[in-house]
């Protein structure tokens, strides 16, 4: 089942297991449970600490669950988890075995803390980038609280219970039979959910910090790069962000960031916060900004508050917040999202297999989607609002050469059709001739470029016509001591490399500012 480069890496890690477990396999006569038994049969050998059974009778076949000897925790694989959530897999062995988490230690007390019986199913797909860190979230607090029982399943090997359940997104968490969340969310996060008192305690946490010199909103590459910047400097620097490494979490390949020849969203931000880490700021993770005070006077604090109605001070500010996926806007799109209407064809994608499904925008991102649905789903229609395609060549060539794939340029989507509260359709016209067409598809993925984080700023700084922050050529916005970098700018280019440098010069800019004031 694995090849020998990940048998070796993976011994060396079950080494760290300390408890000994079992691995107890409910099976079937099929290939995956044949897939799935290869698998366990790998793992046991590894390590002496680790017995394998066969002998389970879970209604789901083929699944497994780890159970450390002695204790009750009650964590299951639904799954073959391997691809992105090979390391869920990994960690959990070694979590289960006695090894600590990376995780800290507030967080693990307020997970054993939780008063309450909680039984968890979250739905992966294998080739989801969003989806390990809800899995992983959700192994753990299995492990470290015997009330909460947590069943890992993968969406493409159990589709009926995704078609039972009209699951049209992943990952998706169900609490105890109905609908907890869905999307990228964090073991915080969840525990945050759980626990209705935390808010009010991180609120009056985040407004007894003094002052900082620099306060960074928004954890991106800008804003990272803001932090190790502002905190070389020898000043007293904070980050608060809803998101450490904003959309990058959401981008699959990365393959432009010079010096690093190929990475993943996930693991370049997990590098990120790393970085950012190995200086003296205060990250403050999971904080969502609403309001932008601005000093009453020359030499007095900024403020920021926040959503959770905690606040913070400041003497500078540099303003990171970024972007999100733009919407169409249509009848529908909100009625329908995750179920049939997406943004994220790497996750969601093998929920669509052998189906029918647009995806709008003929940039790299729509047109890079196409492709890599094409070879999962029966047909895809692109739809380009302008009259030829904006991507790469070479992207267009490889597009226009696969059979089971339309496009129609100059194509303005008006409406996205269902019934039973499901996606089955998407009207658009043509914008030459004005002919009215529709569709008839399971799902949808909108690919149609960002728009900036910037509600909150709206009479305060001054935006653009298209919302973004404007900036000078140090990062100043209108305001002064307030900065801003990256994608919530109206610097032109929006990429990684291009907001990282915009995050250092902010950072410079606002060290200059407190120099000179």
């Amino acid at each position: 089942m694995l090849d020998d480069t990940l048998k070796t890496q993976l011994k060396a890690y079950l080494e760290r297991v300390t408890q000994p477990f079992e691995i107890k396999a409910s099976l079937n006569e099929g290939s995956s449970a044949s897939e799935m038994l290869g698998l366990l049969q790998d793992i046991a050998s590894m390590s002496d600490k680790i017995t394998l059974t066969t002998d389970g009778q879970d209604a789901r076949k083929p699944s497994f669950s780890l159970q450390r000897s002695g204790n009750d925790m009650s964590l299951r694989f639904a799954a073959i988890p391997m691809g992105h959530e090979f390391t869920s897999l990994v960690l959990a062995l070694l979590w289960v075995g006695g090894h600590p988490p990376k995780v800290e230690p507030e967080v693990i007390e307020q997970i054993k803390a939780l008063d309450g019986d909680y039984r968890f199913e979250v739905y992966m797909s294998l080739s989801c980038h969003n989806c390990p860190d809800v899995v992983q979230a959700l192994a753990l607090m299995a492990v470290l609280n015997p009330r909460v029982q947590t069943v890992i399943i993968d969406g493409a090997l159990y589709q009926d219970e995704v078609n039972a359940r009209e699951i049209m997104a992943v990952p998706s968490v169900y609490l105890n039979g109905e609908v907890f969340g869905s999307g990228r969310m964090t073991v915080e996060e969840i525990v945050a959910k759980l626990d209705t008192g935390a808010a009010a305690r991180d609120a009056a946490k985040l407004s007894a910090k003094p002052a900082f010199d620099v306060l960074i909103v928004g954890g991106g590459p800008a804003g990272a790069a803001a932090a190790v910047y502002a905190a070389r400097k020898g000043i007293r620097t904070g980050v608060a962000a809803e998101r450490f490494g904003g959309q990058v979490n959401d981008t699959l390949a990365i393959e432009n960031y010079i010096s690093v020849l190929e990475t993943d969203g996930p693991k370049f931000a997990a590098a990120l916060e790393s970085h950012v880490k190995a200086y003296d700021v205060d990250i403050m993770n999971l904080q969502r900004a609403e309001a932008l005070i601005p000093a009453a006077a020359p030499g007095e604090l900024i403020e920021v508050k926040l959503a959770n109605g905690g606040s913070l001070k400041s003497k500078t500010v540099i303003l990171s917040t970024g972007a999100r996926w733009r919407n169409v806007n249509v009848p529908g799109e909100v009625e329908y999202k995750n179920k049939g209407v997406a943004y994220c064809p790497h996750c969601d994608g093998p929920l669509f297999k052998g189906k029918r499904v647009a995806v709008i925008g003929g940039g790299n991102s729509g047109v890079e989607a196409a492709i890599d649905l094409a070879g999962i789903v029966a047909h895809v229609s692109l739809l380009e609002f302008g009259d030829a395609l904006r991507a790469d060549a070479v992207l267009v060539n490889k597009l226009k050469s696969l059979p089971n794939v339309s496009i129609h340029t100059s194509a303005q989507t008006t409406e996205f059709t269902g019934a039973e509260g499901k996606l089955n359709g998407l009207s658009y016209t043509d914008r030459i001739s004005g002919a009215a067409h529709h569709i008839e598809l399971e799902g949808v993925f909108v690919q149609i470029g960002l728009v900036p984080n910037t509600e909150w700023l709206k009479g305060v700084v001054e935006l653009s016509k298209h919302g973004e922050i404007i900036v000078d050529a140090k990062g100043q916005t209108s305001l002064p001591g307030v900065f801003a970098a990256g994608d919530v700018t109206t610097v032109p280019f929006k990429q990684i490399v291009i907001a990282a440098g915009d995050g250092a010069k902010a950072a410079l800019g606002a060290f200059d500012h407190l120099m000179r004031n």
